[in-house]
């Protein structure tokens, strides 16, 4: 195999899955537009629906006879009042005992179809859920690093809720509604077309009454979902980062923040709900005053015998009815509006382009020897912004490569090219001679281990924290993984040993035993690549020691890639990289680079005078 021109030997090395270093990040591609249309975000929550298409059936037709009950029951009351006066008792119980028989089951119908309905709409939240968060794994590291986690969070939390409290009751709503209006509008054309079109007059009002408000609303609601959002995101910064908060005194500076957003959403969310209450005010109010027409109107045209008082009192109860659909919208109206905000959020992310497939012949691969090679590697996260630029070397296996220059200078793309969170605009990159482009992700990956400077503990015991490294690992070869990384002795004295549960953020332990618990992970995933990102940077001089200890017996037989800014750290790597503005500057051992005196040189003297002033 050819060589390129700077041969390099490999180091201890490790990288930052968030793409630290790096100047923001894209993924590949551009980004999808979303829609941002109510009919098309409820189009998408149907297909959710539409896979219970029997259960849907079912509720339907309970939907159809709680709304043909419910439009028998004012007809059988008017039938009932105009039969009152007539002689015998018999026919009056017989329609008094229908008619209690008629309210019963319109009630059993509608107790069902709410039942069923909560059901279907829970398994299809379900789904909703699933492939939301399934989303997030497919989604590139730079998405993550150009969004809050509290705002993320929001969409698995807020959003979802939202669209699972309306999916209860919205289909029943929707079909029950249309039913009800048809074949109301039917009953009472059939009874007095004359009282059916003065009813009629007050529907104009609500028309307009209600397109008013609606052109008013939607945009406050989606307003509202955005800046709920933001503040989750800037209270899970905040909480995350409060350490920091008061280590620099800046109490003040967040609670001025967090009030602002807090004003901008009290805002929208005062002229949502404003807007949306006009509804149900405005919806009693053409109630009352189609009953007082109904009563008018149908009084005179009673006395003049065009109609019976049973008539006037079916009427009246349609007319209360008549309105009901759009009351009932009325009084959820914003959840209504706030779940289709929702959803539309839901859906970006759904939507939103995964990370790069596998090219269609990627294989994987099982056994590696951990050859590395780099060949006129040039890559750039921002267009015209080039963060390496035709980067060659190449590391022999069990090599241990060290990579060291400024922030910024490209060392951790180095590592994000290789584990293949991007890929390069040029150059190729091989591992044991083939293109890692040829292989699948995820068996590349698991080919690695990363041991980087900031740990990361799950909420969970020490023993599972540890396993994580390899999920089938027995409780032996776990522990043997933490002798190895000189922690089984700490990990003892805890008051239940390796059943200790860790909080998130790991606190119980100090920083230098939470790395001692990635590195027993990484011992346990017996990796043939071992990437090191700053490990000891955060330590004390004591701690660092028994942690170099673990990781010279973790490295070894391994090809290993280190970065690290304290030079002293990679004194014994076989090959020291120099990156300065995403270029290879100088490369050799640490004797090579010393003699030279060039650019090497002059941080090791810096930091020597740093250290000893």
């Amino acid at each position: 195999m050819s060589k390129p021109q700077q041969s390099i030997q490999p180091g201890a090395a490790s990288v930052s899955a968030t793409g630290k270093g790096h100047p923001g990040g894209h993924p590949h591609g551009k980004k999808k537009q979303k829609p941002k249309d109510m009919f098309g975000t409820l189009f998408k929550v149907w297909c959710y629906l539409s896979e219970y298409k029997r259960s849907l059936a079912l509720i339907l037709l309970m939907v159809i006879m709680s709304s043909g009950l419910g439009l028998l029951g004012p007809y059988l009351l008017g039938y009932t009042i105009d039969r009152i006066h007539l002689p015998g008792n018999y026919s009056l119980l017989f329609l008094l005992a229908l008619l209690a028989i008629v309210y019963v089951l319109g009630s059993i119908t509608q107790w069902l179809q709410n039942i069923w309905m909560i059901s279907i709409a829970q398994k299809a939240v379900y789904r909703m859920r699933n492939d939301l968060f399934n989303s997030l794994h497919r989604l590139p590291v730079a998405y993550f690093s150009k969004r809050q986690h509290g705002e993320l969070m929001s969409r698995l939390t807020n959003d979802i809720d939202n669209v699972s409290q309306t999916l209860n009751s919205s289909f029943i709503q929707l079909s029950s509604s249309i039913l009800t209006f048809t074949g109301m509008l039917g009953l009472m054309l059939w009874l007095s077309p004359l009282l059916t079109l003065i009813t009629l007059t007050i529907v104009p009002a609500m028309f307009l009454g209600m397109r008013w408000i609606t052109n008013r609303t939607g945009k406050y609601f989606k307003e509202q979902q955005r800046n709920l959002g933001e503040l989750n995101g800037f209270i899970e910064e905040t909480f995350s980062g409060q350490k920091m908060v008061k280590a620099f005194s800046q109490e003040r500076q967040v609670t001025e923040q967090f009030e602002e957003k807090g004003a901008r959403l009290r805002e929208t969310g005062y002229w949502a709900q404003t807007y949306s209450g006009f509804i149900p005010k405005l919806m009693n109010m053409l109630n009352n005053a189609s009953f007082a027409i109904i009563a008018g109107a149908g009084g005179v045209m009673a006395v003049n015998g065009i109609i019976t008082v049973g008539v006037i009192v079916t009427f009246a109860e349609y007319a209360r009815q008549f309105t009901r659909p759009l009351n009932d919208l009325a009084n959820q109206f914003n959840t209504f509006l706030s779940a289709v905000a929702g959803a539309e959020r839901v859906f970006e992310i759904i939507e939103e382009e995964p990370e790069a497939k596998d090219e269609g012949r990627a294989r994987d691969i099982t056994e590696v020897k951990g050859e590395i090679e780099f060949r006129n590697v040039s890559f750039a996260y921002e267009k015209d912004v080039q963060t390496v630029s035709d980067v060659s070397f190449y590391l022999k296996p069990g090599q241990t490569a060290a990579l060291v220059g400024p922030t910024g200078a490209g060392k951790s793309t180095i590592i994000n090219l290789l584990s293949r969170f991007y890929d390069p605009q040029n150059g190729a990159i091989l591992l044991d001679g083939v293109d890692v482009r040829s292989l699948t992700r995820s068996s590349l990956r698991k080919q690695m281990a990363f041991v980087q400077q900031d740990t990361f503990l799950f909420q969970t015991t020490i023993r599972e924290n540890i396993r994580y490294g390899r999920l089938n690992a027995s409780d032996e070869e776990v522990e043997r993984a933490a002798e190895l990384a000189n922690a089984h002795n700490f990990i003892r004295k805890l008051p239940n040993g390796y059943e200790t549960v860790l909080d998130q953020d790991g606190s119980g332990i100090s920083q230098g035993q939470k790395q001692l618990l990635t590195i027993a992970r990484a011992i346990l995933a017996d990796p043939a690549i071992l990437i090191l990102d700053e490990a000891t940077s955060s330590i004390d001089t004591v701690t660092e020691l028994r942690i170099q200890d673990a990781l010279y017996r973790l490295m070894e037989g391994r090809t290993n890639i280190v970065i690290a800014h304290r030079l002293n750290t990679v004194r014994k790597a076989d090959v020291i990289m120099v990156l300065v503005e995403g270029q290879i500057l100088e490369s050799g051992s640490h004797e090579e680079l010393m003699r030279q005196e060039g650019y090497y040189y002059e941080l090791v003297q810096s930091q020597f005078d740093r250290m000893s002033g």
